[in-house]
Order: C-alpha cells, then sequence, then structure tokens
C-alpha cells in the first residue's frame, strides 16, 4: 500500500547514499525489511536492520546508518515537548512525526509530518540533536555487534570478479563465433562472463572458478 512504498522509499534514500560504487562492487543489491507490527517508525527499524544486513553479507558500506523517529507535544511555541523513539499512541496523538536517518558524520535522510501550522525553528534544532543522540545510541549498538562489513560475501553469493582490458582485445577474449568464451567458461565452471563495450568483464562465479577465468583472460590479453 502507500505507506508501505512511502517507508521503503525513505528507508532507501537514507542507505543508498553509503553504498560503494558499481566499479567496487559490481552486484545487484535486494535488500528486504519485513516488519511484524508498527509502533513507531518501520521506515527507521529498517533501516538499521538494513545496515546490518548489508555489512553482514560483505556489501562494503562507507560507514553504518540508522535512524531514529522523534515527536512532539505542543501547546504553543513556549510548551512544548519533543519525544524520541515515539510509540503508536503519541504519533497518533501527537502534532509531529519526525524521521532522521544518517551515519555518524551527517544525515542521509529526513521526513517530516505535522499536524500543527508550523513548528518553530527553536523546536526543529531540539528534535535535530536528540535525534542525533538517539542515532549515535542505536550506532554504538549495531557496531557492537558487528563494527564493519565483512571481508568477504556470503558463500551463498557467487563472487563478481571485474577486469579491464584495451577494448581492441575484446575479439581475442570472445573469439571466433564466442569459441574462445565458451572455452574459459567450460574449463573454468564459471557462472557467466559479460563484457562491456569499455573493455569492462565482469567474471561471476563461486569457488574460485572466477579467479580461474580471470588469469585465463589476463594471460590471453597480455602483450607478448
Amino acid at each position: 500500500n502507500r505507506r508501505m512504498i512511502g517507508h521503503g522509499a525513505l528507508a532507501e534514500k537514507a542507505l543508498v547514499p553509503v553504498l560503494p560504487k558499481k566499479e567496487n562492487f559490481p552486484y545487484t543489491i535486494r535488500l528486504v525489511a519485513e516488519s511484524m507490527a508498527s509502533n513507531g517508525s518501520t521506515s527507521m527499524a529498517s533501516v538499521c536492520a538494513g545496515t546490518l544486513a548489508l555489512m553482514d553479507g560483505g556489501v562494503p558500506i562507507k560507514r553504518p546508518v540508522a535512524g531514529i523517529a522523534s515527536g512532539l507535544m505542543m501547546m504553543d511555541s513556549e510548551n512544548f515537548v519533543v519525544l524520541t523513539d515515539i510509540q503508536g499512541p503519541e504519533d497518533h496523538h501527537g502534532d509531529m512525526d519526525f524521521k532522521v536517518a544518517g551515519t555518524r558524520t551527517g544525515i542521509t535522510a529526513v521526513q517530516m509530518d505535522v499536524k500543527v501550522s508550523g513548528i518553530p525553528i527553536p523546536i526543529l534544532i531540539e528534535a535535530f540533536e536528540k535525534a542525533k543522540i538517539a542515532r549515535h545510541k542505536i550506532l554504538d549498538v549495531i557496531e557492537k555487534e558487528i563494527s564493519k562489513p565483512r571481508s568477504e560475501i556470503s558463500n551463498n553469493a557467487p563472487k563478481i570478479i571485474t577486469v579491464s582490458i584495451d577494448k581492441d582485445k575484446i575479439g581475442l577474449v570472445i573469439g571466433t563465433g564466442g569459441k574462445t568464451i565458451k572455452e574459459i567458461k567450460e574449463k573454468t565452471g564459471v557462472d557467466e562472463i559479460n563484457i562491456e563495450d569499455d573493455g569492462t568483464i565482469f567474471i561471476t562465479g563461486k569457488n574460485g572458478s572466477a579467479e580461474k577465468a580471470r588469469e585465463i583472460i589476463k594471460i590471453i590479453t597480455t602483450d607478448r
């Protein structure tokens, strides 16, 4: 539904800035968050769980991301209380639902829903400050469990190795009628070899097959 799409989009926006570039990590990443209940912010829970999943899966993210939902009970600009990590009733009866996600060095995503005509700047400043404190506490918990991305991707995922060759030598790797590339696949057992027009080659395989194919390609394309 619309709410799920919106929360998913916010969680994605929060995590995208820390993802590695394609040339450094040429994988398609599919991240699924299944929330069994909604009692504050499923999007911010998805951000925290997503960070753990990415690091555990060996995705070399720049740094962990966490998120928190803040609320507000306001009579006027002088009489108010900013709430941190709001529950369902506080969201329903409160005047603000303010979601902030980010790393220790900055914010990656923000979303605000309000039921009042406007939020005074001092209240907004306090909300950002409290959200930062809460975010850092959550990051402490995340980093205590897993301090950095695992050095290798999961064994359940095929390894992708990138090789760059002179585009004039692409024909040597493919061979007449694709003969050479077929022989490489048969000899090494790789899952796939994809060659881009600029000479970038993506080799996908398990159990060392990708590394074997890379060595053969290097031999074929090295000037003698």
